[in-house]
């Protein structure tokens, strides 16, 4: 096949910019066409974690990847925007894509000029792509999907809980519920709200909204989608503004699906996205994608006994030179951030789970509770009990 007419027509097709890469080199750019430039630096390609895949760590700055199994080439498409586009926005790209500033004028027109772009029509876009040129027919829901052993791990302890919860007679309230669901949002934590979702399986019901199943399914997303972006999202530091016009789109989603099936599928999606851009907004400013990949592989490991040198695997480079970069950027060394990301898990278990302390703190990998308990209250000021009792959600 030929991939750069291929791109080209994509391009053409649907105003979205494609990036062609041949082992690391561009060999095709459409807004490098455009303006005249293309960049001849090796672009930093890692070993993708699935194909395809989203690439962006910017929700704002919507970028997608699919490798062309069975060849050198990679190709990328985006930026892509779910509302109009900022200034800012124009210098960030820029910054990112390591364009000289005398092109802004023309990069910002270009910019300008894309057509703005749900994040489930995005994703279709990808899942398209890779049907064309890999022949894999893949499903939204494998862009959230976890490794096997992750997988078989977490519905380990899904079955356990269940178990557990059916001997012991728990049950889950709404409000319990949605507390939960807001708490995983705000922290931007979509390791853990993807396993909760999972666990749930449905959402607890809140009555008959409508005659029809599927105006009733569409009633409860409208009201969640309102309930997520005002309660977890805003307060979590994403855009006011932005939370709204994304509310306003997945609104607007929801009621061209024909099915029920389309609308928890949709949901799902929302849910990841307005978790993702919690997680986004909570990052300090200047953070690297080198440094921003560290600590997202540190929080979706914390049951995990990882070291430096594990951390520093993920961006191909040395402890010593992780550690130099971890400390410029976020001012705290790689041990503490897997402390903080620890301890932070430490507290939604003590919160939302009838957990022991034994319990816990194995799942951590800490060498014993008594350690657990010292390094939690050295943290927090208050025994994880204490914390426990002062913030536990009465189900």
């Amino acid at each position: 096949m030929d991939y750069i007419a291929f791109s080209q027509k994509f391009f053409a097709a649907t105003g979205i910019p494609v990036d062609l890469l041949c082992e690391g080199r561009p060999v095709y750019s459409s807004l490098g066409e455009l303006i005249g430039f293309i960049s001849n630096e090796n672009w930093p390609l890692y070993p993708p974690s699935r194909n395809p895949e989203i690439t962006s760590i910017d929700p704002d700055l919507e970028h997608g990847h699919v490798k062309i199994e069975g060849t050198p080439y990679d190709l990328f498409i985006g930026p892509t925007f779910t509302s109009s586009i900022s200034e800012a926005l124009v210098d960030k790209f820029m910054a990112d894509s390591k364009i000289p500033s005398a092109y802004r004028e023309a990069i910002a027109e270009l910019l300008y000029a894309i057509p703005i772009t749900s994040h489930p029509q995005f994703l279709r876009y990808l899942l398209f792509l890779h049907l064309c040129l890999n022949g894999k027919n893949a499903q939204v829901e494998d862009f959230y999907a976890e490794e096997q052993g992750a997988a078989f791990t977490r519905e380990t302890r899904i079955l356990d809980k269940a178990v557990d919860d059916k001997e012991n007679e728990n049950s889950r309230s709404s409000y319990a519920f949605e507390q939960e669901l807001y708490h995983y949002v705000r922290q931007g934590d979509t390791n853990r709200l993807r396993s909760f979702l999972e666990q749930v399986r449905e959402f607890p019901s809140e009555g008959k909204t409508a005659h029809s199943p599927l105006r009733h399914a569409k009633n409860q997303f409208i009201a969640l989608a309102a309930k997520v972006g005002v309660l977890a999202a805003i307060p979590s530091g994403v855009d006011e503004e932005r939370v709204y016009q994304l509310t306003d789109l997945y609104m607007m989603e929801c009621e061209q699906l024909r099915t029920i099936e389309e609308v928890h599928r949709l949901q799902y999606i929302m849910l990841m996205d307005f978790c993702d851009r919690a997680g986004a907004a909570k990052l300090p400013k200047g953070v690297s994608t080198e440094i921003y990949r560290c600590m997202t592989y540190i929080q979706n490991h914390t049951n995990m006994p990882i070291g430096v040198e594990d951390v520093a695997g993920q961006v191909h480079c040395s402890s010593s030179h992780l550690m130099r970069r971890f400390k410029k950027e976020l001012g705290m060394s790689v041990g503490d951030y897997i402390t903080q990301c620890k301890l932070e898990e430490a507290c939604a278990l003590l919160v939302y789970s009838n957990r022991s302390l034994a319990e816990i703190s194995a799942y951590l990998g800490y060498s014993s509770q008594s350690y657990f308990q010292n390094v939690f209250k050295k943290h927090f000021g208050l025994t994880p009990m204490q914390y426990r009792k002062q913030n536990q959600i009465a189900k």
